[in-house]
Formats: C-alpha cells, structure tokens, sequence
C-alpha cells in the first residue's frame, strides 16, 4: 500500500491545454495511482498515491508544467495537502 495521499489544487491555465494528460503520463513515469479532475472553477484537482518520495517529485513537475512543457498553459500556485492512502488503482483523467 502506498505511503501517503498527495492532495494538490493547481490554479493558473491548467484547463484546455492538455494538463490531465501530461499529469497522468508523469504520475505513471514515477509510479503514482490517482486521478487529475477538472473543477468549476478552473483548477485542476490531482489526487496521487505513492510514496511520499514519489508525490513529492509529482508535486515539483507539477509547479513546473506547462510552461516548461507547453506554453499554450501555466501553474501559478500549487496548494497541497497530505494525508493517508485509500489504496486508488491506476490513474484516470476526469
């Protein structure tokens, strides 16, 4: 089971340029089970389960993209929260 539950709400223009895809290619590079959803009002939610080495390399590619990997968008902030796995399967774009 993994470690830790990484909770993170990323503001900028993260909706529209591809930013659930590129999470869920990098969560699954690095081994991470969870999800990237879209809410309301424009932030993206990525929930991620691994280890707590794991979520905090996600967590920096995260605060990076996509300016670094696609200019169309931009992270602002990113807001995170920890707290304990559910045991999440896979990774799924919602």
């Amino acid at each position: 089971m993994p470690d830790v539950r990484l909770t993170a709400f990323v503001h900028g223009r993260v909706q529209g340029v591809g930013f659930r895809w590129w999470t869920r290619s990098q969560a699954l590079e690095l081994g991470i089970s969870g999800s990237a959803t879209n809410l309301d009002d424009g932030r993206v939610c990525v929930v991620a389960e691994g280890t707590r080495a794991q979520c905090e390399e996600l967590l920096t590619r995260l605060s990076e993209h996509p300016s670094r990997h696609n200019r169309a968008g931009r992270v602002t902030t990113v807001v995170e929260q920890w707290g304990s796995p559910r045991g999440v399967k896979g990774f799924t774009e919602r």
